[in-house]
């Protein structure tokens, strides 16, 4: 039997407190872990902060929701007529991308738009937007591993598959489940100003801000090579990348020309010797960083990028922030 969950309070109404109303609409198979995020940013008391941030309701189209995967049941919510009276609409979002939306939830949405609501889709909450039409012609992110496939569907959509979170004004969407709580927080300090937005996470002991420009930290290992041709020069490679290596020392090792060692690199690989043997000086100056050196020219010295001025282009160029930022985020704590 699923477990059941309850919200009590009016199903429809005027908000009584004066502040915004930040309405979540919870579907069938909607994940749980962005509506919790939503729930902490939006709906719990400040009492830290002495004042309420939002009237924060949940609806749903049924009277009984059964989310992701049957791990528990959601009643008492409002009904969907809720999203009617939302300054800010945050919209469902699921694991099967490919359902179509029901009719109903599709045009809550529309009606929250037409009338000027602010509207929010955490991760594949950006399907529901663009199903709805209200993304045609406007920038948007979703997570990573459906870029592919939104694309496909939503050609008019200038999908950001990228970053974090995207701020299109009044329409604002987060690449996956952490970044729902980036996105929440951007939310607040647009509302209420940074002094209250760093309040509020640090009650979510989470970072007060992280660019919506940031990349998706993803990890892309490079394929294992489909034959043994390349493996031993890779593993040399891997282990002087401090030395001044050049695609001709990578094609003298292996044997064969440059112009060689290129077609078996595109053809194994996908990418070239030396993007290859960039992208390794990149994750080894991201480990050293992470590892707690805190001295860049160092890094760069060992990684093999040469000068702190090269290894800042580069991660600005890979990962989108500075060493200093990604020390910030992924180094270790200070005492």
């Amino acid at each position: 039997m699923a477990k059941e969950s309850s919200q009590t309070g009016t199903r429809t109404g005027q908000r009584s407190t004066g502040v915004p109303r930040v309405v979540v609409i919870v579907d069938e198979n909607s994940n749980p872990f962005e509506l919790g995020c939503a729930t902490e940013v939006f709906g719990l008391r400040r009492p830290e902060i002495g004042r309420e941030l939002y009237d924060f309701r949940l609806c749903s189209p049924e009277p009984r929701t059964l989310m992701r995967d049957g791990f528990f049941t959601l009643t008492g919510v409002a009904g969907l007529e809720a999203a009617d009276a939302a300054d800010t609409l945050i919209v469902p979002n699921r694991p099967d991308v490919e359902v179509p939306r029901r009719p109903a939830v599709l045009d809550a949405v529309r009606r929250a738009h037409a009338r000027g609501a602010r509207l929010v889709g955490f991760c594949s909450g950006a399907f529901t937007l663009a199903e709805a039409g209200v993304l045609d012609g406007r920038r948007a992110t979703a997570h990573w591993q459906w870029a592919d496939s939104f694309r496909a569907r939503f050609p008019s959509v200038r999908l950001e598959s990228d970053v974090l979170f995207v701020d299109d004004g009044d329409i604002l969407t987060a690449a996956g489940s952490a970044a729902a709580l980036d996105l929440g927080l951007h939310v607040v300090r647009r509302d209420y100003g940074a002094e209250i937005a760093n309040s509020v996470s640090r009650r979510l002991v989470f970072a007060a801000h992280r660019d919506g420009g940031q990349r998706q930290f993803v990890e892309r290992p490079m394929p294992e090579p489909p034959d043994a041709s390349l493996a031993p020069v890779l593993a040399w490679a891997q282990e002087r990348l401090d030395a001044p290596l050049s695609v001709s020392d990578l094609a003298a090792r292996a044997a064969v020309s440059p112009a060689t060692l290129h077609r078996r690199f595109q053809a194994q690989l996908g990418t070239t010797p030396l993007a290859w043997l960039t992208g390794q000086r990149l994750a080894l100056a991201c480990r050293l960083i992470e590892g707690g050196e805190s001295r860049f020219a160092v890094v760069a010295r060992r990684s093999g990028l040469g000068t702190s001025a090269n290894l800042r282009a580069l991660m600005r160029r890979e990962t989108g922030i500075t060493p200093s930022a990604y020390r910030r985020r992924f180094g270790p704590e200070v005492s």
